[in-house]
């Protein structure tokens, strides 16, 4: 699990490869990842975006940019987390991704992005 905190916002996350979505004659490799936001600042927060960057082991690299997070925008309060699944599609059997979220603080508007660890997608074949 890859996991970091920023501004007292800790993200973790783990992924899986999905072989039964996968084609990988097709160059075609899906992961999917978990996500936790946990809240451990002093104050309410709301996500309102993020922004990956997704880098495939034959070098390309693609930045995905948008609002919230699979169709929601989570409010937390102190203590809370925010848990989501989502997919990523890679045209190699390793690759990488890393981000940030753009925060909102309810209680004076001030927005501050909170870092996405990296980590790594490694398909199972690559491992034989």
């Amino acid at each position: 699990m890859a996991s970091c905190t920023t501004n007292g916002i800790t993200v973790s996350v783990e992924t899986q490869y999905l072989p039964e979505h996968s084609n990988p004659r097709g160059r075609k490799f899906i992961f999917g990842y978990h996500i936790s936001i946990e809240n451990g600042a002093g104050t309410v927060i709301q996500l309102l975006r993020r922004r990956w960057f997704i880098t495939d082991s034959n070098g390309s690299v693609r930045e995905v940019e948008g609002e919230g997070v699979v169709g929601r925008q989570p409010v937390l309060q102190p203590g809370e987390a925010h848990e989501y699944l989502s997919f990523c599609n890679l045209f190699s059997e390793i690759g990488k991704m890393r981000g940030y979220y753009t925060m909102l603080r309810l209680d004076d508007q001030t927005q501050f992005e909170v870092e996405i660890p990296e980590f790594v997608m490694i398909a199972p074949t690559v491992l034989n």
